[in-house]
């Protein structure tokens, strides 16, 4: 069982690092000078249906501390900018900027290439034990952390 643990936790990790690699890459590549931190705080704005700067935080699993200093740079380089409630001065809001959206756009079409090349190179659609325990593993990570 200890053997299988290591296994299944250095497949993991070194997915998850190839991913993130070959996605700073790829966007580098096509002049996005961003980090892929950036570009996954300007996609969870994105994907938050009211994004405040505490909806944002609970999204990504980060301090409001640790956002506040995201957001900050992110306004510099303009790619969001902020601004409160006029009811609730409290409530602070973020909105993409067409530049953002335009990293989106390019964030996007790599992942659809990369999911597309795994589909054609490793034939997944035809593996029905693979596929499911990929939703089991997506499953356990969603209802766990």
């Amino acid at each position: 069982m200890a053997k299988s643990k290591e296994i299944i936790n250095s497949l993991l990790v070194d997915v998850f690092n190839h991913i993130l690699s070959i996605e700073e890459r790829k966007l580098k590549e096509v002049g996005v000078t961003l980090s892929m931190t950036e570009v996954h705080v300007l996609e969870a704005i994105r994907n938050t249906e009211v994004p405040t700067m505490g909806e944002i935080a609970k999204r990504l699993r980060v301090t409001l501390g640790t956002l506040t200093t995201s957001i900050t740079i992110l306004v510099r380089k303009k790619y969001v900018f902020r601004y409160s409630d006029e009811k609730d001065r409290r409530k602070v809001y973020i909105k993409l900027t067409d530049t953002a959206k335009e990293v989106l756009r390019l964030h996007d079409a790599f992942h659809d290439e990369m999911i597309d090349a795994v589909f054609a190179d490793l034939e997944l659609d035809k593996d029905e034990v693979l596929m499911k325990s990929l939703e089991n593993i997506t499953d356990y990570f969603k209802t766990k952390y």
